[in-house]
């Protein structure tokens, strides 16, 4: 048998006038966790559809362990052991873990008999893999993480010997991927191949036997990872030299623009999600709240951005007390005309609308500004060539302002929040997550972005589980846990070891 589990040959895929793939080859060793990495539109996702059966290409070829196939669906690629962890889940909430992982492979028509056997396979698989998964919670109730690990088992149950993850960490704490990596390392040990996804050049470092790095559609390199290092594969990502390192000045901060005192939340169950929280944001600095996932950050953001209603406590905005906010309007609305603009960290529920054009979504909560029409209805001129520019600043791919929004990859999705947010030019910018999926090229272009806002007096409240990210931009760090704040460190005297205390509730 051939040593090589996937060998794609001369693959080629093009979308109208969009070539999303262009003569692609490569070749994936069996029993090996291998890297694929590039920028946001590199085509990766796109290939690995391909594989997967949800597109055709439209010329090359595939072969699976040594054969050539033809994969016409994702039933196919299941039937040849090919598994598929998508970015966005594809499970059913209100479904249990076992229901899920059976659904359309219940067994025959005796539902019972089959849910008995799915249940003691699953018990094996758990035993497996260590994947720690309760077959009778309810999917919705599962955080992020365990989630994930039920598509894993999902693709287990239906015999996948080669598992695709696309950005698995892109919503994971850092324990949670850790966590995962476990999975993949043992999934490798029993022999399964691994094809990952990611944009996040530790990971591939650290977990990863090959890379394939793509730009533009095609493969600029196949290596070997214990033969390059972090630089060496972000310069092939991005075509030229990209610095990983946030380069900024001492803040001069200001007035307090943001002034919040003795903030609470608590939800229809009595569970407190915010208690009696106290800080301050100023003109000119950056503040970082850190925090493990689900620790009241979310609803922090939401409160702060007009979206959930606080239980108690006191919000003023440059003086004002927000509260008394009276114009008519929905509350985040009115707070966005203040000059309150907000980064939402899920872009897809909160931040865009995915079955609008991208020239639509470009301007979502800015539907007010008057030099966006003509005698009350919208310019389709000025609508346009507002996303043009944000495409050029932002360096949005595909550039057509008419595509849907939801056929652009996660990281140019989050470009087009980042760019009509930013566009808005706030006073206070509330940023949840901002690098979420989004390339190294593009993770540079975003933190350079931010240092500039805030030395241009701007007040910048940022949310991120990417301990790096928080290090790296912050001139104060708040730590969070329980809801509360644990402690607060100046950029300067913080450290991985300090901010996971605090994060794990050790008050300071």
């Amino acid at each position: 048998m051939t040593e090589f589990a996937i060998e794609l040959i001369g693959i080629s895929k093009r979308f109208g006038t969009v070539l999303a793939n262009s003569d692609v080859s490569m070749k994936i060793a069996r029993g090996s966790i291998h890297g694929i990495i590039g920028e946001n539109g590199a085509g990766k996702s796109t290939l690995m559809s391909i594989l997967y059966g949800y597109y055709q290409a439209d010329s090359g070829d595939i072969k699976v362990n040594g054969q050539d196939v033809r994969i016409r669906n994702s039933q196919e690629a299941i039937n040849l052991g090919i598994g598929m962890v998508h970015q966005h889940f594809m499970l059913v909430d209100t479904f249990t873990v076992l229901e899920n992982i059976v659904l359309g492979a219940e067994g025959g028509l005796v539902l019972q008999q089959g849910m008995e056997q799915a249940r003691e396979h699953l018990k094996q698989l758990n035993r497996d893999y260590s994947l720690e998964v309760d077959p009778d919670a309810v999917v919705g109730d599962l955080g992020v993480g365990l989630q994930q690990r039920v598509e894993i088992l999902k693709a287990l149950y239906r015999g996948a010997d080669v598992l695709i993850l696309d950005e698995p960490t892109a919503v994971l704490t850092p324990q949670e991927a850790d966590h995962l990596f476990r999975i993949l390392r043992a999934l490798k040990e029993q022999g399964k191949t691994v094809i990952l996804i990611t944009h996040k050049l530790r990971e591939v470092m650290d977990i990863t036997d090959g890379v394939t790095v793509m730009r533009a559609g095609t493969v600029v390199g196949n290596v070997v990872t214990a033969d390059v290092d972090k630089e060496k594969l972000a310069d092939l990502m991005v075509g030229r030299k990209v610095t990983l390192k946030v380069d900024k000045a001492a803040a001069k901060p200001g007035a307090a623009v943001l002034d919040v005192r003795g903030l609470g939340l608590t939800d229809e169950r009595g569970v407190k999600l915010l208690d009696k929280l106290d800080f301050q944001v100023r003109a000119g600095e950056i503040v970082g709240i850190a925090g493990v996932s689900g620790n009241g950050q979310s609803e922090l953001l939401e409160v702060l951005a007009g979206m959930l209603e606080p239980t108690e406590g006191e919000i003023r905005y440059k003086g004002e007390d927000l509260a008394k906010t009276r114009s008519g309007l929905p509350k985040a609305a009115a707070w966005r005309r203040k000059g309150i603009a907000h980064v939402p960290e899920d872009r897809s529920r909160e931040g865009l609308v995915k079955a609008f054009s991208t020239f639509e979504n470009a301007i979502l909560g800015y539907q007010g500004d008057k030099s966006l029409s003509r005698r009350g209805l919208f310019s389709r001129k000025a609508l346009l060539a507002r996303t043009r520019e944000f495409i050029s600043q932002f360096d949005i791919r595909p550039g057509n302002p008419l595509l849907r929004v939801g056929l652009l990859s996660g990281g140019n999705q989050q470009k087009v929040v980042l760019a009509r947010e930013i566009h808005a030019n706030p006073d206070l910018l509330l940023i949840g997550q901002p690098t979420r999926g989004v390339d190294i090229g593009a993770i540079e272009f975003i933190h350079k972005r931010l240092v500039q806002l805030r030395d241009q007096g701007k007040a910048i409240l940022l949310v991120s589980v990417e301990l790096d990210e928080i290090l790296a931009l912050s001139d104060r760090i708040l730590v969070m846990a329980g809801g509360q704040i644990t402690g607060e460190v100046s950029a300067e005297e913080a450290d991985t070891v300090s901010l996971g205390l605090l994060m794990g509730g050790h008050k300071h």
